[in-house]
This record gives C-alpha cells, structure tokens and sequence, in this order.
C-alpha cells in the first residue's frame, strides 16, 4: 500500500480509503473462491493492484471515457484502475461466473459505481470502447481477433483508441505481426524485481463498422 500511496500522491481520502480496504475484501473473498493465488494474496498490493495500474502510468483515462477489461478474473485491472479514475467507466467480463461475482461483490463494499461486471466473452460484447485492457489472458494475436471492431471511431487521449496489455517476458515473437505495437517497460516507473520483465503493450485499434 505504501508504494501505491508514492506512485500515486495526488489520491483523495476516498481513494486511499478503497485500496485500503481492498487486502482484506480479497483475503475474505479468496478464502470463498480462489481468484488470487494462495501464495499471491500476502503480495496483492504488488502482484496484482500495483501490477494492474502500471495501465495508469501510460495513460491517464478522461472522464466519461470507455475501457474494456477482458477476462477480468478477480478484477485486475478494473477494479484498480476504477477507483484510480473515478469518472472513467470500466466494463469487466470474464467468461467465469465465480471470478464475475468477487468483482461485483468487491465493487459493491467499495461503493464503486463506475464498473459493470458481467459473465461474457468478448467476441459477445457489441458495445465500442475508448480502450480494451487486459492482464495476459492470451497470446496477441488471439486476443486482437475477440476485441476487433470494439473500439470507437472517435479518439479523445493522447493515443489512439486500442488495447493497453499487461504482458510479461520476451514478446517479439507473439508482436511480429503488428508493428504499431509499444512496449512499456514496468520497470521503468516501479522498482520492485517482480517488474523486471513485466510490461504494457499498446496497439492502436482501427475502428471497424460492425
């Protein structure tokens, strides 16, 4: 928690109030359904809430802003980058109902009223959205076959409507295929090894009638 509070120094009391809360939800939660692994729980701050606004240091979501997550699991990175960006509205799926109820259950005692969590696949989802992120659910190649055509014409950040991808180790041979790709090393803004190899993709997405 004291390293969000340093990356993060502008939280209101609210904010600093829900990432607090957020151990012990999961901890109650994981006890239930496993979402998070055993051995992950005690390291939630930096394995999953930590990992999961890495997001937030390449973009900064604006208000009324859409974003997708796809296979959310137990809310990363929804539910961080929720109560980080409060006017943002954020759209968690995962195609398992258990991991859809702790997400809704977590949002709930948060009383966070910018995310829907529901059981869908993306290749299900109509709506269009400013950004689809994600946290290593698939290869890239497969990942941008269920989200094409999900994303606006309209684009209102300083990068192009796309995906923002948390993804670890060598990717040169999954990102051949597309070199609009970015890479953004995690390392460079948190200093703890587990960030080592870890990074954010983005890649821009056309917008496709559909």
């Amino acid at each position: 928690m004291e390293e969000i509070l340093v990356q993060f120094p502008n939280l209101t009391e609210l904010q600093i109030n829900q990432f607090t809360q957020l151990y012990d939800l999961y901890q109650d939660w994981n006890a239930k359904i496993n979402v998070i692994s055993r051995k992950d729980i005690d390291e939630l701050y930096t394995k999953h809430i930590l990992h999961s606004l890495g997001i937030a240091k390449i973009m900064e979501f604006k208000p009324n802003a859409d974003v997708m997550d796809v296979g959310t699991g137990g809310g990363f990175p929804a539910i961080p980058l929720a109560i980080l960006f409060p006017e943002t509205n954020f759209y968690a799926i995962d195609v398992i109902a258990k991991k859809i109820k702790v997400v809704n259950e977590v949002a709930t005692a948060l009383q966070l009223k910018n995310i829907k969590a529901e059981q869908k696949r993306a290749e299900l989802v109509s709506n269009k959205f400013d950004f689809i992120v994600s946290r290593a659910v698939t290869n890239m190649p497969d990942f941008v076959t269920w989200v094409k055509g999900k994303t606006k014409k309209q684009s209102v950040h300083d990068l192009e409507n796309g995906i923002l991808y948390l993804k670890g180790g060598d990717l040169s041979e999954e990102l051949k295929d597309f070199p609009k790709a970015t890479l953004y090393n995690l390392i460079d803004f948190f200093a703890d090894e587990f960030f080592e190899t870890k990074k954010v993709v983005y890649l821009p997405l056309k917008f496709k009638n559909s």
